[in-house]
């Protein structure tokens, strides 16, 4: 089977068809899920908090992206059919254009297939100029981890009707100027259904309710080894005895329904 793409990211939404996203940080797990149906793999700077230990996403590096990314990339090219590859560009690496242009460079010769950046309108130039370059921005909208200081904690963004009817006005600005995926964190279901219809490029949800194109969890929130604060976004799906292997694909199966995310899995504005 052929690899998946950006093109076959999009002609899926064009059909209406749901697609997953499951966060990757080494070889193994990368292969397991890609060979349990995961279309893209996201190897997520929250690997500072489930791998390095940290509190929050900011004390990670470039280089710390660039290592796991090539690690996810091997593993993943043993699958049967590879998935799409992301790589987020963590804190303050992409504060410049040139720094942006660096770091991206990193991580896709790495092996990334596309770029995740946190962020609205003053993204556009670096859009812009990632995408003159060939690389594909997913731009990431909504409670943005990198600025969780700034937004004074996890908290859900876009129940004011002014803050949500901004955040579809940039998501279409961000799509104008080059972006390929949008996705968006905790934010009401309606909206994040309202900004998907708003846009042509797909849409992932994390804590954004069923409306969106796709889904995105952290492995191991979706495999319960999460031992503190679990998000009500997150559903458990290792159980009845499944293996990893299973349980990824159940995920797979879920979000293809419609079965997940439920409505007790979103938020109301």
């Amino acid at each position: 089977m052929s690899s998946i793409t950006i093109r076959s990211l999009q002609a899926m939404k064009a059909r209406q068809e749901k697609f997953t996203v499951l966060t990757a940080y080494d070889a193994t797990f990368a292969q397991n899920a890609a060979s349990a149906g995961v279309e893209a793999l996201l190897v997520g700077d929250s690997l500072g908090m489930v791998l390095q230990g940290h509190n929050s996403t900011l004390p990670v590096s470039i280089g710390d992206m660039a290592y796991h990314t090539a690690c996810v990339a091997r593993g993943n090219a043993m699958a049967e059919r590879p998935a799409l590859v992301m790589t987020d560009l963590p804190f303050m690496s992409y504060g410049t254009l040139e720094q942006g242009l660096e770091s991206a460079r990193k991580v896709m010769q790495a092996g990334a297939h596309m770029v995740k950046v946190e962020g609205d309108d003053w993204l556009v130039p670096l859009i812009q100029a990632l995408s003159n370059q060939g690389v594909p921005v997913c731009a990431h909208l909504g409670l943005t981890p990198q600025s969780v200081n700034k937004l004074g904690g996890y908290r859900v963004q876009g129940r004011e009707k002014d803050h949500a009817d901004a955040m579809i006005r940039h998501a279409q600005t961000l799509e104008q100027a080059g972006a390929d995926i949008l996705l968006l964190e905790c934010v009401p279901s309606q909206l994040a259904a309202d900004l998907t219809a708003a846009v042509s490029v797909p849409v992932i949800g994390i804590g954004a309710g069923g409306g969106t194109d796709a889904q995105v969890l952290v492995m191991h929130d979706m495999l319960g080894l999460n031992a503190n604060h679990v998000p009500r976004f997150v559903k458990n799906f290792m159980i009845e005895g499944r293996t990893v292997q299973q349980a990824m694909a159940a995920y797979v199966d879920e979000v293809k329904s419609g079965a997940f995310p439920a409505e007790e899995h979103g938020f109301s504005a």
